[in-house]
């Protein structure tokens, strides 16, 4: 990516996260449901807090910020830059508001141009390269500003949609040709490479820290569903009890279906006796042939059990979708609700509806080294206790959608755009 370009995109991006806020009421700016989640105001915040203070401090002088209070406001966990407030209480910061925030962005962004255009500084390499961090972890917000915002909606009892739009409902015929057994693809499996050489990357692949460095692992023959499991398919597992029936769970996932009463999905619903699922579309009507969505790394595992196959593992995933990478799968068309599968191809629905959990627990490969200083802690402290998902959902943001991209939630987790694809042993 050249360095006018990289401007281009860095203003491109700011600009997106402006826009998908249109639709919001002012009051919806403060809405947080969990802890976990986090209120839009503070995700405009918090991106620009990261370009303040991974750039403008360190390396543009004379930089002054509008409030030195926002170095605490809005650091999410960089224990290196300082401490931080309460996540759980992000919500409660009625103060700086709306419009001040905005006016941040603004500052930031003035600044920002101001220091990109400095061709000759001394730092100039590491300008560029933490500029495009930056706009892609921006991104990496965009995404969650969707995932929080419908499970803060959700708490609504009027349930109230966040976009009116809304694709037409699925064929029928073709619905029903989804809720039977997969289909299945095999690979041979052997000793095959994953991971990204992140020193050696060229300017236009961006790849996060956490894909590489490349490395070999020996894969058993497998097979993978050509699609994502289905609502059908899923609501069969339901209707035999799945959540009742200890011998399919995780020790560790049924305690958490009997803590939390799971008895299906996050966001489905029944009204007069259909069945709907609430989306950033408002309620609408459960669609069989779409991907069953919004479950737990238990809950797929669960499935998975019940369903006599198991989760792919990751490197099992990333070799599958490396045969069949394409550029012009990974569009950015922010659809907000996963579609029925369409295609010929080998694997379908890949990317741009839901992340597939995989079985495999989010540690780094070897040789991986974070960076030095606080930017080091983006993901490598992360790296015990999660699980790695793969692929890509309907409100992930352009260029995120690749076969390398390591994803990872707790398998608690599922108020993300999560899903299931079966893997099997041949």
């Amino acid at each position: 990516m050249t360095e006018n370009s990289l401007l281009t995109r860095y203003q491109q991006v700011r600009q997106q996260s402006l826009l998908a806020c249109d639709p919001l009421q002012v009051e919806d700016y403060g809405l947080q449901a969990e802890a976990f989640t986090s209120p839009p105001k503070w995700h405009l915040a918090h991106t620009s807090w990261f370009f303040e203070t991974f750039l403008l401090k360190p390396f543009l002088p004379g930089y002054q910020t509008p409030d030195e209070r926002y170095e605490f406001l809005f650091n999410s966990y960089y224990n290196g830059v300082g401490s931080q407030f309460s996540r759980a209480h992000r919500g409660l910061l009625s103060r700086p508001s709306v419009d001040v925030v905005k006016q941040y962005r603004a500052h930031v962004d003035t600044a920002m141009e101001r220091l990109l255009s400095d061709s000759d500084h001394q730092h100039r390499q590491t300008l560029l390269e933490r500029t495009r961090l930056g706009v892609e972890h921006e991104q990496q917000h965009q995404e969650l500003f969707y995932t929080d915002l419908k499970y803060s909606l959700y708490a609504n009892p009027l349930l109230p949609e966040y976009s009116g739009s809304v694709g037409a409902p699925d064929s029928d015929a073709r619905a029903g040709e989804l809720a039977r057994e997969p289909q299945w693809s095999e690979y041979a499996g052997g000793l095959v490479t994953v991971g990204r050489d992140i020193d050696s990357a060229s300017d236009q692949a961006f790849a996060f820290d956490n894909e590489g460095p490349l490395n070999s692992v020996f894969l058993a023959p497998f097979a993978l569903a050509r699609t994502l499991v289905t609502n059908a398919q899923f609501q069969n597992f339901v209707d035999d009890g799945g959540y009742r029936r200890p011998e399919f769970w995780l020790a560790d996932g049924w305690a958490v279906v009997q803590e939390n009463k799971w008895q299906q999905p996050l966001y489905w619903l029944e009204r007069e006796g259909k069945p709907m699922q609430f989306t950033l579309h408002g309620l609408q009507r459960r669609e069989p042939g779409q991907p069953a969505c919004h479950l737990s790394g238990y809950e797929a595992d669960a499935y998975a059990s019940w369903a006599g196959a198991r989760l792919p593992t990751e490197f099992e995933w990333e070799h599958a979708a490396v045969e069949q990478w394409s550029q012009a799968v990974a569009s950015d068309a922010r659809k907000l609700h996963p579609t029925m599968a369409e295609g010929e191809e080998p694997l379908l629905q890949l990317y741009g509806d839901c992340w597939q959990w995989t079985g495999s627990a989010y540690r780094p490969y070897p040789g991986f080294r974070p960076a030095a200083g606080a930017i080091g802690e983006y993901n490598g402290k992360f790296m015990a206790n999660q699980w790695v998902l793969r692929g890509g959902s309907c409100a992930t943001s352009q260029g995120h959608s690749r076969p390398s991209y390591r994803n990872f939630f707790y398998p608690q987790d599922r108020w993300q755009f999560s899903g299931i694809r079966l893997a099997r042993d041949i």
